[in-house]
């Protein structure tokens, strides 16, 4: 085991207050960070992209990667900052030749869909994405301790939705009727994700990630079994293999966010994560009373959920909204002597592109102020 003490390459953490809540440590304030927070609702991000010539030209570059990532960061005092780049760079690296269109989105040259292509996946070769671990060591060394960085994959099962579909997808038409027809060929997909997504990882913790993050974009959408059998299995699998300390000796926090997985809480509670994130149809204090664990005891981190929509209201009606959602989740853990439920704010899903960013700021102040405020009222209450 490597010792805590190990000297580390990069600066000492200066606003730890996210990592603290992973880890279900009582905190000053409830952290925030936003799912897609670097990206197209920026002008400097659209600015930044238009020097790349394309997204992959971006997401391709660790020095214009490290510039996008710490944009939010210049404009909001959030309390994370998470690695730009995409969830599909690992089937890329596979050889299924991943393209970004304009207005289309991501789509791969050469879709898994019969046996022949299935048989010839393997587990990429790790220096295909070097470009994505320098990225990391960029970005932890230009954030200088300011935040933690998050680095993070998309779930084996996710992933394999556009590997088959060799795109989005409104109906999942081809790789639900894998699942249903061949799901051998699909275990198999499955199998080979699970082991590139864990490899992928721990050379962004090697990196210097503090924190993973396993986005199940499309768990949501399987049935129920099926979603236990081809999401949540293989997602169990990539958390068993990862590394639990980074190269400074400390612990790496893991994340794992299912969109639309609410009702699989207590299914998901099994898995061997700190955090798990919550889409905006979950009720906070429902999903703290089924994982979040007691004071002293075992339990999950949660994070999560205000609708992105949200946004899109007046600055004082996204202040109210935030407010709603930090009191659903209820009185604050405030015991420094132990561990106990514990929230990060998010989104509950990631931030659309035409946000206003001055309700991003309305949005982030909020949540800062009202969480400190209930601490402090708990703090100024009479003890029973």
């Amino acid at each position: 085991m490597v010792s805590s003490s190990t000297s580390s390459p990069f600066a000492p953490l200066q606003n730890d207050s996210f990592l603290r809540a992973c880890r279900r440590q009582a905190t000053e304030h409830t952290p925030i960070w936003l799912m897609r927070q670097a990206g197209r609702y920026l002008p400097e991000y659209r600015a930044t992209r238009a020097q790349a010539g394309s997204f992959m030209g971006l997401a391709t570059s660790p020095d214009y990667a490290t510039e996008v990532t710490l944009q939010p960061l210049e404009r909001f005092p959030l309390d994370a900052a998470i690695l730009f780049s995409d969830i599909l760079t690992v089937p890329d690296a596979m050889g299924l030749g991943l393209s970004f269109a304009e207005g289309e989105g991501p789509r791969f040259a050469h879709p898994v869909r019969d046996e022949a292509a299935v048989a010839g996946l393997q587990v990429p070769d790790m220096d295909r994405l070097r470009y994505v671990f320098d990225a990391v060591g960029s970005i932890r060394r230009a954030l200088s301790g300011r935040v933690p960085l998050i680095g993070f994959s998309g779930s084996p099962w996710t992933l394999a939705c556009y590997m088959v579909e060799g795109a989005g997808s409104s109906d999942y038409r081809r790789i639900k009727t894998m699942l249903y027809a061949r799901p051998d060929l699909l275990h198999r997909i499955l199998e080979i994700n699970a082991l590139s997504v864990a490899a992928y990882l721990n050379a962004q913790i090697d990196a210097g990630a503090q924190a993973v993050m396993v986005f199940d974009s499309w768990g949501g959408v399987l049935a129920d079994g099926a979603f236990q059998a081809f999401s949540m299995a293989y997602t169990a699998r990539v958390l068993q293999a990862l590394k639990r300390q980074g190269p400074d000796g400390q612990d790496v926090p893991r994340l794992v966010f299912t969109k639309g997985g609410g009702l699989w809480l207590p299914d998901m509670n099994t898995l061997d994560c700190e955090v798990l994130g919550l889409d905006w149809t979950v009720n906070l204090a429902a999903a703290r009373a089924a994982v979040g664990g007691a004071a002293g005891g075992p339990g999950k981190a949660l994070q999560g959920n205000i609708d992105p929509n949200v946004l899109f209201a007046a600055p004082e009606q996204v202040q109210a909204e935030a407010r709603k959602v930090l009191e659903s989740f209820g009185t604050p853990h405030t015991d420094a002597s132990t561990t106990g439920p514990t929230h990060i704010f998010n989104l509950g899903h990631g931030i659309n592109q035409h946000t206003p960013p001055e309700n991003v700021a309305a949005l982030v102040d909020c949540v800062h102020a009202h969480s400190r405020a209930m601490r402090a009222s708990r703090q100024a209450a009479p003890s029973a």
